[in-house]
């Protein structure tokens, strides 16, 4: 099976709702299957599922250079590349790669913030201004320790959702 095609399953079994219905993107860039699957993956700690399903949307806003959004995705990217680094060092601490990502991941976490700074204080539910603060926090928690301390565990892993429609 190819990338595509599994990362299209993977959107359909993220985003269905136990009655088949699936939002929509029509009027509403935030209910796009692709951006809530991410959330949901980044939730469950899947952080390279959750960089898949948003890169296949990124990738899509890119070739269509739609609307400004494709460096808004990107960040969110970086970031879950930066959880990637931080839980494969956390499980394999002495692995001869894995245990050498604290580096990579702090620079993408830096990296995200400067991509997602201009689309504050919110962007489509999401808010910008304090995920650029846990960013900064998780940044500032692996380079104090010269980056011999993963401060990533199951249990502190973070919680990233766009606010609920509700809350506007």
């Amino acid at each position: 099976m190819k990338k595509n095609d599994r990362i299209e399953r993977l959107i359909e079994s993220l985003t269905a709702s136990p009655d088949g219905a699936r939002p929509t993107a029509a009027n509403d860039p935030a209910a796009h299957p692709c951006y809530l699957g991410y959330f949901e993956c980044f939730q469950q700690q899947r952080y390279y599922e959750a960089h898949d399903v948003l890169e296949h949307l990124w990738l899509q806003v890119k070739a269509e250079k739609a609307d400004g959004m494709a460096n808004f995705y990107k960040a969110l990217i970086q970031i879950a590349g930066a959880f990637v680094h931080l839980r494969q060092q956390y499980e394999q601490p002495e692995h001869r790669v894995h245990g050498r990502r604290l580096r990579p991941a702090a620079r993408l976490l830096r990296l995200a913030v400067g991509y997602l700074e201009p689309f504050g204080p919110r962007c489509l539910r999401l808010d910008v201004a304090g995920v650029c603060a846990l960013c900064e926090r998780w940044a500032t928690a692996v380079e104090s320790h010269g980056f011999t301390i993963n401060p990533w565990s199951p249990e502190s892993a973070p919680n990233l959702q766009p606010l609920r429609l509700e809350t506007f």
